[in-house]
């Protein structure tokens, strides 16, 4: 899937939908692509806090590590059995729900890509199944789950963020590895569940979705 999701929804709606506690200074960041800062929300002692990360854990090619280079942003998880991710995906301590309202893929012809975006009918807040940790390299970081896509999301796109119900939240965030698998392993959310907003803005143009509603105003 493509990397670029966005949240279209206040603090207050944010901290309601997941019955989460905010930090007083929190902003909501509408454009949300790799080493920007998003929203997640963690549980710690019973207790859900919302807390502003960015997006991309590090990531070292070879040529990198030798030239003494800052490391690249990974922010999709698409492999778990990756060696990169043992430490993080068995642990649920390091398990996170990655808030979103819409995600966005690139649709068209090579060099005229506009902006697809794509969201849930019943859910407008939804989860993304997430991992997170504090890196040296770049402070707390997350990273979201992929799985394979329904048939709304072609041709824009064959993979998509393994998406939660709410009944789901307490599973993910609490659960040992084999809830894991099963999540990126079960059916995705059925194709009807998703509204499909295509635009004219280029992909590149860092413009967030606009409702029909507010299209047609």
């Amino acid at each position: 899937m493509s990397r670029l999701h966005s949240i279209a929804a206040s603090v207050a709606d944010i901290a309601g939908h997941f019955d989460a506690e905010p930090p007083a200074d929190l902003e909501v960041p509408s454009e949300i692509t790799e080493g920007l800062a998003g929203l997640v929300v963690l549980e710690r002692e019973g207790r859900r806090v919302l807390r502003s990360m960015t997006w991309g854990f590090p990531r070292y090619s070879r040529e990198a590590r030798e030239n003494g280079d800052r490391p690249e942003r990974l922010g999709l998880v698409a492999d778990m059995t990756n060696p990169m991710w043992t430490k993080t995906v068995v642990d649920p301590r390091y398990r996170c729900l990655i808030v979103l309202t819409h995600f966005g893929n690139p649709d068209g012809v090579a060099g005229e890509k506009t902006r697809t975006w794509f969201s849930v009918k019943d859910q407008p807040i939804t989860a993304w199944g997430g991992f997170c940790r504090n890196t040296p390299e770049f402070g707390p970081v997350y990273a979201g789950l992929t799985m394979d896509a329904n048939e709304a999301i072609p041709p824009t796109n064959d993979r998509m963020p393994v998406l939660l119900d709410p009944e789901d939240y307490g599973r993910w965030l609490r659960g040992g590895i084999k809830e894991a698998i099963y999540f990126q392993y079960r059916p995705p959310f059925a194709a009807d569940r998703m509204e499909i907003l295509r635009s004219e803005d280029l992909w590149r143009s860092g413009k967030p979705p606009v409702s029909k509603q507010l299209a047609l105003l």
